[in-house]
């Protein structure tokens, strides 16, 4: 078609995930077990389906204002404040979105243009790349491979030197997809005290802070540095309500004036019956996702023992439902391959890690956010699929 060359350039430089290329390259297997999707198995607690359904009873279909219902910001403020020690006013200093994907979309169009770049820790969730491309931006990824994927401040300078005034944003995801790392107080005061020296946005994406298994739990970066953070969070892994498309960006007064146009214009406001449904996941459901945390921690603790005693390699990851293992030295490191010949030979479904950029190569993503039946059945077929698989 003679239109065809009258779409954006930037265009060119997005494909079609190739977590997605993955899925439709073994979709004709018969009875496969998934082990690779990024949301919980389990459903949204029901006290939340009840809140939604009685807003619907009580007719309220129509628009919230564009930053959301004042109520659900009202929940949203007290929520990170009571879990993050953070301060956002509900009135100017938060925003509801369509999910965290939407927040993000708002936030790096708001704050990019034509020649920025962005720094990233990889291996790193796909997602990102793409809406910074669109905008003319380009992803700049900080290699963690050799430190177990654990950024450090000393990496996280040296990559903002190298940039030198291209640096427009520093994105951060933690609990990590796809290796699960997260990071302790200390770790984040480390990053903030460098990042607090250059004039710079920090991106945080932190949707699986609730599913964060360490003992001191998840530590917010915009906790010190809020001047600077513009924080991404969302309902989706919690609280199971992947499917009501429900986020937040929380970001200060003078920074949340500038995104709003970029949202507004976006989607114009999320759904309000989801809005209904999160106030009451705020508020009543707070702990809904410690139940789910100790099950995600009983897969994952199996996964790594069965796994383990197979030859992968595998740092034990201390957040979000995601194993990321080194395909053993004696096999094909190409991931692609390896998970598509996995699929058709055994019928489960694992992520190749090229998927999450070049530096996951040579490894495969584990969701264990799978019932422990699938998981065992899965892990019993990976065995019998090395024991014949040629090397």
């Amino acid at each position: 078609m003679e239109l065809l060359h009258r779409f954006n350039k930037n265009l060119e430089k997005i494909e079609v995930s190739l977590i997605r290329q993955f899925d439709q390259s073994i979709s004709d297997v018969p009875g496969i077990l998934k082990l690779t999707l990024g949301e919980p198995d389990f459903t949204t607690p029901e006290h939340i389906k009840e809140a939604a359904k009685a807003a619907i009873d009580a007719n309220q279909s129509h628009y919230t204002g564009m930053s959301g219902l004042l109520e659900l910001r009202q929940a949203a403020s007290q929520f990170v404040k009571e879990r993050y020690n953070l301060d956002y006013h509900p009135d100017n200093e938060i925003l509801v979105t369509i999910g965290a994907t939407e927040a993000l979309s708002a936030t790096l169009t708001a704050i990019l243009e034509p020649g920025d770049t962005v720094l990233l820790p990889a291996p790193a969730y796909p997602g990102y790349e793409p809406i910074a491309n669109l905008v003319g931006a380009e992803i700049v990824e900080i290699d963690t491979r050799a430190n177990n994927f654990v950024l450090t401040p000393e990496m996280l300078e040296e990559a903002i030197l190298a940039q030198g005034d291209k640096l427009k944003a520093v994105l951060l995801n933690y609990p990590t997809n796809p290796t699960g790392v997260t990071y302790s107080r200390e770790q984040i005061k480390a990053f903030a005290d460098v990042l607090k020296k250059y004039l710079v946005f920090v991106v945080s994406d932190e949707v699986y802070s609730e599913l964060s298994y360490t003992e001191e739990g998840h530590v917010s970066i915009a906790e010190y540095l809020p001047e600077q953070t513009i924080l991404i969070n969302g309902l989706s892994k919690s609280h199971a309500m992947t499917g009501w498309r429900l986020g937040f960006i929380f970001a200060k007064a003078a920074l949340c004036a500038e995104l709003i146009k970029s949202h507004q214009y976006l989607v114009t406001a999320a759904s309000t019956i989801s809005q209904f449904a999160a106030v009451e996941a705020l508020t009543e459901g707070k702990d809904d996702a410690l139940p789910m945390c100790v099950e995600y921690i009983k897969r994952r603790d199996y996964i790594i023992d069965k796994m383990t005693a197979l030859g992968f390699e595998i740092i034990k990851p201390t957040g979000a439902f995601y194993i990321f293992a080194k395909i053993p030295e004696s096999y094909n490191q190409d991931s692609f391959r390896f998970c598509q010949d996995f699929a058709r030979q055994q019928a489960v479904a694992i992520i190749p890690g090229i998927a999450f950029g070049k530096y996951g190569e040579g490894y495969v993503r584990l969701s264990y956010a799978a019932s422990m039946e699938t998981i065992s059945a899965a892990m019993a077929r990976l065995e019998q699929f090395l024991a014949t698989y040629g090397r």
